[in-house]
Formats: structure tokens, sequence, C-alpha cells
């Protein structure tokens, strides 16, 4: 690459980085009334990378073989149960994290 083209580079991913990290000041400038869009995205945005998180886990489960997939069953549940019981995301999805790991590399290892 030539010099002018390297500078080319360097401006547009600088007023990139520049328009990414002035944006959420812009969209949301007023503090005391936050917009519709924004409290509906706050509504949904937790349940749906939850539903994500959960189709991509078990993408991969085969009801033909149980036992393969028995662990992330197992971590799913767990993971189900946690959070119906304690209501928080963080604990729910951390102990089924570490329970499938350990159920994968312990118990059934591969």
């Amino acid at each position: 690459m030539t010099a002018w083209q390297t500078l080319a580079v360097v401006a547009v991913v600088a007023g990139l980085t520049f328009v990414t990290r002035a944006l959420p000041f812009w969209l949301f400038r007023s503090p005391d009334r936050p917009s519709a869009w924004l409290s509906d995205l706050n509504r949904l945005m937790p349940p749906a990378v939850i539903a994500i998180l959960v189709v991509f886990c078990l993408k991969t489960v085969s009801l033909d073989a149980p036992k393969d997939s028995l662990a992330q069953l197992i971590g799913v549940a767990l993971v189900a149960l946690l959070h119906v019981w304690k209501r928080n995301n963080l604990l729910s999805i951390g102990v089924g994290t570490v329970v499938y790991m350990l159920l994968v590399q312990v118990v059934w290892p591969v």
C-alpha cells in the first residue's frame, strides 16, 4: 500500500471508531426519559440472548444417541431449574456451564 492508501485506511478506521464511541451519547442524550424502543430493548434483550444460547448449545443434540447428549441435556435442565428457583441469569448460566464442563471432562470424557 502506498502512504496515501495507508493514511486513508487509518482515517476511515479513526472516523468509524469515533462514530461508534459517540453514537450512544447522541442516541441517549435524554437521561431523564429513555425512549420507548430502548425500554423495549431492555425488556426483550435478556430473554433473546438466552434463547440464542440455548439454540446454539442444543444444535448438536441427537435423540438417536442420548448418551452422547446427556451432558448437554443435564446442563440445560440445571440452568432452567436454577433460573426458575433463583431468577439470576449469571448464577444459572455459570453453574450450568461448570456442571456441563465437569460432566464432559470428568464423568464422560471423550
